[in-house]
């Protein structure tokens, strides 16, 4: 049996009559990607803090390496990699100085700590900016950057939190192809991120949190799979053209119908959504798409805005 990384039952976080957190459980595997999804005022991030010891528990229990944070917190930073949500370089410092100091925290020798700083510059593509300045690297090379400084303790766990937001495409896409070689290399990853594409290609599993509750978890395509289905209908049409259509698909067992203002969405029409948006033929009034994990997160949380 695998172990667990992380472990929690009737985890509770209360801030005075508030509770962030309320009552949940999750088992983060050895060598997975495990994301936490939901949207702002989810419990998401508290989650995460009280995962890195940087907010006490206040019911429940907790086990992250086997260890409780109530009682281990030292040994627990010792064991992890953590990457915030915003970047926290030192800037009066070049991009070696940076990670030589992290190194000191963890009491790394300089031999060691060359080796770990020269391996994690170069996955990262970074050892030509070791010498420049913070304030000259792009976005995308800073979050690179605070990525690999994780690194350098070689941690048994790594926390990524929303770690590419604010990044352009192709940085995004360069950041997980790292992280991906880091998930093969066997790290344990958890995750927390807006970006739906980002937690279907990098999670082997995720939840999704609403309120400070767990809706769902599993495996994101599973989970695309059961809340959504394999394709979504899209409809953009005057409500008396796609009145009778509605009430056609509806009348389907199994079929769900959305409405958002002037879009519907219908999920599992099969074989008349398709032979639908055929006949129809324009993609932006009948436009069939794959379902996503989008459609679960929304379908799930809702579609309207929270506070």
């Amino acid at each position: 049996m695998t172990e667990n990384a992380v472990e929690a039952q009737g985890l509770v976080k209360r801030y005075g009559p508030f509770t962030a957190v309320d009552g949940i459980g999750f088992a983060v595997r050895e060598g997975e990607c495990f994301g936490f999804l939901g949207p702002n005022g989810a419990g998401k991030s508290t989650t995460i803090k009280m995962i890195s010891c940087l907010s006490p528990v206040s019911w429940g229990t907790l086990r992250v390496a086997g260890l409780d944070p109530r009682t281990d917190a030292r040994r627990i930073k010792s064991q992890l990699g953590v990457v915030p949500q915003e970047d926290n370089l030192d800037e009066d410092l070049p991009v070696r100085k940076n990670l030589e100091v992290y190194a000191r925290y963890y009491g790394l020798s300089k031999a060691v700590a060359d080796t770990r700083i020269d391996d994690a510059l170069a996955l990262f593509q970074l050892t030509e900016k070791a010498a420049s300045k913070i304030g000259d690297l792009s976005g995308g090379m800073k979050r690179r950057l605070v990525i690999a400084r994780s690194l350098v303790s070689e941690p048994r766990i790594l926390v990524l939190d929303e770690p590419t937001t604010g990044l352009d495409p192709q940085a995004r896409h360069n950041v997980w192809q790292k992280l991906r070689l880091l998930k093969a290399r066997g790290v344990t990853m958890i995750l927390t991120t807006h970006y739906m594409d980002e937690a279907a290609h990098l999670c082997d599993r995720l939840v999704i949190m609403h309120r400070g509750t767990i809706l769902t978890e599993g495996n994101p395509h599973a989970l695309i799979g059961q809340h959504a289905g394999n394709e979504v209908l899209e409809l953009r049409m005057e409500p008396e053209e796609r009145a009778p259509l509605l009430g056609e698909l509806g009348a389907i067992a199994g079929v769900t119908v959305e409405e958002v203002e002037d879009l519907v969405y219908v999920y599992g029409a099969g074989q008349r959504a398709r032979d639908l948006a055929l006949g129809i033929s324009d993609p932006g009034r009948a436009f069939l798409r794959p379902g996503n994990l989008e459609d679960v997160f929304l379908r799930l949380t809702g579609r309207g805005l929270l506070d």
